[in-house]
């Protein structure tokens, strides 16, 4: 393996685990997953829990 391909496999590695730790951090504080809000969902029961 050379140089660069090692960097770029990296920065996807680095990428996707910020990913990964935001989506945990949107779950436990909440929020939904998803861009469009939970208003009209038919699973927004199931996805947030009532506390």
């Amino acid at each position: 393996m050379n140089l660069p391909t090692i960097i770029i496999g990296l920065l996807i590695a680095v990428a996707f685990i910020l990913i990964i730790a935001s989506e945990i951090k949107k779950k436990k504080n909440g929020k939904s997953s998803c861009a469009c809000g939970c208003g009209g969902c038919a699973m927004a029961d199931i996805c947030h829990s009532k506390k």
